[in-house]
């Protein structure tokens, strides 16, 4: 079983949601600062912001090994689109840290979404 951080069409009632639909639903969670958000056009990509000071909004999921391995193909780890990292979460009730993905290719020129991709958008 994996803590996992997701921020984007992962979400409960976005487009992916399908993938997390036997999994067990924690609460909703920020990141810690150092975190933003891009648009990719239909999904958003995370990545490390050393300047941020709001971090990320998402929900905090536990999925099993499968789910995980499915997880990971969805996101193009394979590819080098996305990797699953450990990110520190703000303080809360819920955990101290979980896996998220976060995106690997150049993000520069991309549009910026900030702290918060909402559920069924297209930035």
């Amino acid at each position: 079983m994996t803590t996992l951080f997701i921020y984007g069409t992962l979400k409960r009632g976005g487009s992916n949601h399908a993938f997390l639909a036997d999994q067990r639903f924690l609460g909703t969670v920020r990141t810690a600062p150092g975190f933003t958000l891009y648009s990719l056009g239909d999904y958003p990509g995370m990545v490390r912001a050393p300047g941020d000071t709001a971090g990320v909004t998402g929900e905090l999921w536990v999925v099993d090994d499968a789910c995980l391995a499915e997880l990971d193909r969805l996101e193009g780890l394979g590819e080098g689109l996305y990797e699953r990292a450990d990110v520190v979460l703000a303080p809360n009730h819920l955990a101290s840290s979980a896996q998220t993905y976060l995106y690997l290719r150049p993000h520069h020129g991309l549009p910026p979404v900030g702290d918060h991709w909402p559920v069924g958008s297209a930035t």
